[in-house]
């Protein structure tokens, strides 16, 4: 009988989404090894503290404190990395794959601010990088446009892609309740970071948004060169205005491509979405992306995009097919995997070919002509009003002014924000969302 091939795995970081492996490899380790014909063997786990209480006992054998010495060992041939930010990270992800491994990984920030260098580095020494991890934890996204929909051009790919912040908004239009108040109770039950900003002001979402651009369209666009922004601004009372349009809020990314003029936009913003559709019924901590192609139409993927379980499914998923990968050779799957549709004369569309609808709503003076003022600069800005909603403001002596807008552009609304935030009647910075009528 011939024997099964052993095959070593070291997994780098032993945080929520590392224990979350640790324990699922534990309890299905048997069936993978059943599936994939060779014994898996997790070798080794670098900790920075091996003394720290954890949910999993790793036996003492197996910890180390150096995460380079598991990417520099020649015995161990897939590197998990699990550890989060983009130094040590990088330094073992671009080591390992140095030595021809492959490197799975959940680091979203790592990909985005370095992932041409490391897929470089995977091409030329013969390694390979894997994410599905990285981008709505446990959907399948990245392998359904890798894989799924290989014969597709994507017009269009928007989703919710942070839980904590449709956590945030899902309460505070349920309960008609402060962002403040609901910020204290997501972090409470674990859903919010104590130090929330990543979430809260995109820059999570963007991080995603940047992976998913390059994998549809081969292009790396840093979150500097997106137009991104928070939810801390938004009120109930957007909400309630929001409802009697016919629209809920969502922070959503937003990525598209004018095959005509071959120009892409990256974007994360809060979002007017139409209360009928399907990822404005998406509430709690989940994720969803709807994806737009050429040849299938729109697909839609909802689930979890966050925690250890979630996240620690697509790392399983990444580890399975790496260890496929050895055993097998390059599958079809795995062709142009570093190479995805060709950028060349790819470029970033200027503010003035971005067009939508807009809501903007505004602290104003409670007294006569301010609204004909507002609709001047609206006017000379070339921006077309389509309706309004006055009410009392929560301050005295104010009103509170909304206007949605018919489509326009960006450079057209930034001017008209500009102008109405120097009007002295204006006593608030002006609050912009976008309307999202994708028509999905």
């Amino acid at each position: 009988m011939k024997s099964r091939r052993t095959l070593n795995i070291g997994l780098c970081g032993l945080g929520t989404v590392g224990q979350g492996v640790w324990k699922h490899f534990g309890r299905f380790r048997a069936d993978l090894e059943a599936r994939l014909g060779a014994r898996i063997v997790l070798r080794r786990v670098s900790v920075r503290d091996p003394r720290k209480a954890r949910g999993v006992r790793v036996p003492a054998s197996k910890l180390t404190t150096d995460p380079l010495s598991i990417a520099n060992d020649p015995q161990i041939h897939i590197v998990c990395e699990l550890m989060g930010g983009t130094g040590t990270a990088r330094q073992v992800t671009l080591q390992a794959l140095a030595r021809g491994k492959i490197v799975v990984s959940a680091n979203k920030a790592l990909i985005c601010v370095h992932g041409a260098e490391i897929l470089a580095a995977a091409r030329r020494h013969g390694g390979h990088f894997l994410f599905e991890a990285s981008v709505a934890g446990g959907i399948p996204l990245i392998k359904a446009v890798r894989e799924g929909l290989v014969a597709n051009r994507f017009p269009r790919i928007y989703g919710i892609l942070n839980g904590t912040c449709n956590y945030i908004l899902t309460k505070m239009e349920e309960l008609d309740t402060p962002y403040a108040s609901v910020l204290r109770e997501a972090k409470r039950l674990g859903y919010a970071e104590k130090q929330e900003s990543l979430d809260v002001q995109g820059w999570d979402t963007a991080h995603k948004a940047s992976i998913l651009a390059w994998l549809a369209h081969g292009v790396w666009v840093r979150p500097e060169q997106m137009i991104v922004e928070g939810i801390e601004r938004i009120t109930p009372a957007d909400f309630r205005n929001a409802a009697s349009l016919g629209y809920g809020i969502k922070l959503l990314a937003i990525i598209t491509r004018d095959f005509a003029t071959n120009e892409i936009g990256v974007r994360v913003h809060p979002t007017l979405l139409p209360q009928e559709t399907v990822l404005a019924r998406v509430s709690g901590v989940f994720n969803a992306i709807s994806v737009t192609g050429d040849v299938v139409g729109t697909t839609v993927y909802i689930g979890r995009g966050a925690g250890q379980d979630a996240t620690a499914s697509a790392v399983m998923s990444d580890l399975a097919d790496a260890v496929a990968l050895l055993l097998h050779g390059k599958g079809a799957h795995f062709m142009g995997e570093d190479r995805p549709p060709a950028a060349k004369g790819t470029r970033l569309a200027p503010p003035e070919r971005i067009r939508g609808r807009y809501y903007v709503r505004l602290t104003v003076a409670d007294q006569p002509g301010v609204l004909a003022r507002v609709a001047t600069i609206m006017a000379r800005n070339r921006m077309s009003i389509a309706s309004v909603i006055q009410g009392p403001s929560e301050r005295a002596g104010l009103a509170s002014l909304v206007l949605t807008t018919h489509e326009s552009d960006e450079r057209s609304m930034r001017g008209a924000l500009r102008a109405l935030t120097a009007l002295a009647s204006v006593r608030e910075a002006p609050l912009l969302l976008r309307i999202g009528d994708f028509g999905d």
